[in-house]
C-alpha cells in the first residue's frame, strides 16, 4: 500500500505537498535501505517511483528524490563536491534503463530531465569517453562496408546476350551469369571476398537488432523517432535484401537486379544515421523521419490518388494514336511513371507539333497543372515549412535525447570489457557497493545578494501596483482622468520603486 501511494503521489500536480507526503511516507517505512524499501518496489510495468517521475517528467519530483540521494564530499569557499547516487540512472547494469524510458517517452518534460544535475553530467562523461570515438569508429566501418557491397555489385558477373531481341523496344545486351560461371577468373574471387563481407554483415546485422525487438517490442523500437525507428527498418530490410540476393545467385536465379537495387538504395540512406552523432546534423535527420513519415505519407495518399485519375484519363486519350508520335502513353504503366513526372515537374508536358494532338489532351493537363503543381506541391511545401518550424524550436532537446539513445545503444550492444562503468564505487567512502558520480558545483557568494535586492524591487512594485488599483477603482467618472492618473501613477510607482531600491543598494555597499 506505501509503494502504491509513493507512485501516487509522483503523478500528483500539486509537486510541493507531493514531497512532503512522500517523506513521511518514508519515514514509516521499516526497510529504507535495501531490497525492502518502498522505493525500490516497481509497479506493474516495471517502475519505481524514481524511475516514473523521469517517465512522466517530474522534475521537481525528480529533483527531490535526487537531493535525498546525495552526500556532500567536502566544500572549500564557493566549491562543493558533492557525490550522486547513480542507483537506477546509470544503464551499465540496468535491464531497464532510466535513459532509455526517458529519450523513448513521448512527453517533452521528460526530456528536460536530460539537462538536470547528475543526468546530464553522466550522459556527458560517457559520450565523451566512449561513446563519441565508438560511434565514428562504427560509422567508418559502415561506410567502407557499404563501398564494398557497392564494388560487389557494379562488378557482378553478366555476359554478352545471345538471343534474339524479342521486339524493337528490346534494349538489353547483357545477361546475368550462372552460378558454374560468376567465379572463374581472379577478379571474380576478389568480388567473392566482397560478396562473403556483405553477407556476414548483413548477418550480423539481425543478429543485433533481433534481441532489441523482442526486448523492447516491434511497436516502441520502430515507432520512436528519436530512438531511430525508421532506420531499424531500413537497415533491417537492407539486411533481408542482401540474403534474398543470395539465394537468388545461388539457385541461378535472374532477376537479382531487383534486391540488389533495393538493399544499394536502403544501405546507403542508412549512412544518415550516423548524422547524429553531431551537434549540426543531428536535429536535421529528426526533421528528414518527421517529414517523410509523417507529412509524406499523409501526401503520398493524396498524389497517388490525383496520379492514378489523370494517367487513366492520358491513357484513354492517346490510346488510339501512333505511339511513335507521342510515345509517352504508349501502355498504362508508362502512363502512371510519365503523370508521376509531371506531377514532380521533373519533365515538361510532352508534345509533338507535327501532328494534331487529341483536344481533350490540353483540356486535362490544364487542369493537371492547376491542381498539382499549383495545388499540392505547395500544399506540401506548408506543410514540411510547419514542421521544420516546429522540430527546430527543439532542435538542442532533441540532439541530446539523440546522444543519450546513441549512448545507451552502444553500451548494450559493446562487450563490457570495451565500456567500463562509469563513476566511483561507494567503498572508497565508505558508502557500500553502490556506484556514485562526483560532481564539482561553485555556488556564487554574491547570488543570494542579488536575489534579495531584485525581491526588494518586486515588492516595492507590487505594493505601489496594489494602491493604483486602488486610486483607479475610486476615479472611474471620467476616461481623461483615469488615463492621466494611471500616466502619473506609472511615473510616481517607476521613482518611489527605483528610488527605495537604489537607497537598498546603497545601504548594503
Amino acid at each position: 500500500i506505501g509503494n502504491t501511494v509513493l507512485h501516487i503521489l509522483v503523478l500528483q500536480p500539486n509537486k510541493t505537498f507531493a514531497c512532503h507526503m512522500y517523506s513521511l511516507i518514508l519515514s514509516y517505512d521499516r526497510n529504507k535501505e535495501g531490497p525492502g524499501s518502498l522505493e525500490l518496489i516497481p509497479n506493474n510495468e516495471g517502475l519505481t517511483p524514481f524511475k516514473l517521475a523521469g517517465v512522466e517528467g517530474n522534475t521537481v519530483m525528480f529533483q527531490y528524490l535526487m537531493q535525498k540521494r546525495k552526500h556532500n564530499l567536502w566544500s572549500f569557499g564557493p566549491l562543493t563536491t558533492v557525490l550522486y547516487d547513480l542507483t537506477e540512472i546509470d544503464s551499465w547494469a540496468e535491464d531497464q534503463s532510466f535513459l532509455e524510458l526517458i529519450v523513448s517517452t513521448k512527453k517533452r518534460e521528460a526530456r528536460q530531465i536530460l539537462d538536470l544535475t547528475p543526468v546530464k553530467e553522466l550522459v556527458s562523461l560517457k559520450w565523451n569517453m566512449y561513446g563519441r570515438p565508438y560511434f565514428c569508429f562504427l560509422a567508418l566501418f559502415y561506410i567502407l562496408y557499404m563501398v564494398c557491397f557497392t564494388m560487389c555489385c557494379v562488378y557482378r558477373p553478366l555476359k554478352p546476350r545471345t538471343g534474339n531481341k524479342t521486339s524493337g523496344r528490346d534494349n538489353t545486351i547483357y545477361v546475368q551469369k550462372m552460378l558454374q560461371e560468376s567465379y572463374m577468373t581472379y577478379e571474380d574471387e576478389l568480388r567473392l571476398v566482397g560478396e562473403l563481407i556483405t553477407v556476414i554483415g548483413a548477418v550480423v546485422i539481425l543478429i543485433l537488432e533481433i534481441p532489441d525487438i523482442l526486448r523492447v517490442g516491434a511497436a516502441k523500437y520502430f515507432g520512436q523517432t528519436i530512438l531511430g525507428g525508421p532506420f531499424h527498418i531500413i537497415v533491417i530490410t537492407y539486411a533481408c535484401m542482401i540474403l534474398v540476393t543470395m539465394v537468388m545467385r545461388l539457385t541461378s536465379t535472374t532477376g537479382e537486379v531487383v534486391p540488389m537495387s533495393f538493399a544499394l538504395v536502403l544501405g546507403w540512406c542508412n549512412v544518415m544515421y550516423f548524422a547524429r552523432g553531431f551537434q549540426m546534423l543531428g536535429p536535421f535527420t529528426i526533421m528528414i523521419q518527421k517529414m517523410i513519415f509523417g507529412d509524406l505519407m499523409r501526401f503520398c495518399w493524396l498524389m497517388a490518388v490525383v496520379i492514378l485519375g489523370f494517367a487513366s484519363a492520358f491513357y484513354i486519350i492517346f490510346q488510339t494514336e501512333n505511339p511513335e508520335n507521342l510515345g509517352q502513353f504508349y501502355n498504362y504503366p508508362m502512363s502512371l511513371f510519365t503523370t508521376f513526372e509531371l506531377f514532380l515537374t521533373i519533365i515538361d508536358g510532352p508534345a509533338n507539333y507535327d501532328v494534331d494532338l487529341p483536344f481533350m489532351y490540353s483540356v486535362v493537363y490544364f487542369a493537371f497543372a492547376i491542381i498539382a503543381t499549383l495545388l499540392m506541391l505547395n500544399l506540401l511545401i506548408a506543410m514540411m515549412g510547419d514542421t521544420h518550424w516546429r522540430v527546430a524550436h527543439e532542435r538542442d532537446e532533441l540532439w541530446r535525447a539523440q546522444v543519450v539513445a546513441t549512448t545507451v545503444m552502444l553500451e548494450r550492444k559493446l562487450p563490457r570489457c570495451l565500456w567500463p562503468r562509469s563513476g566511483i564505487c561507494g567503498r572508497e567512502y565508505g558508502l557500500g557497493d553502490r556506484w556514485y558520480l562526483r560532481v564539482q558545483d561553485r555556488v556564487d557568494p554574491n547570488k543570494h545578494k542579488v536575489m534579495r535586492y531584485t525581491e526588494a524591487f518586486k515588492a516595492q512594485d507590487r505594493n505601489n501596483y496594489d494602491k493604483g488599483l486602488e486610486k483607479l477603482e475610486i476615479d472611474k467618472n471620467i476616461l481623461y482622468k483615469k488615463e492621466l492618473s494611471a500616466l502619473s501613477l506609472s511615473r510616481s510607482t517607476s521613482r518611489t520603486s527605483s528610488h527605495r531600491g537604489w537607497e537598498i543598494l546603497r545601504r548594503n555597499t
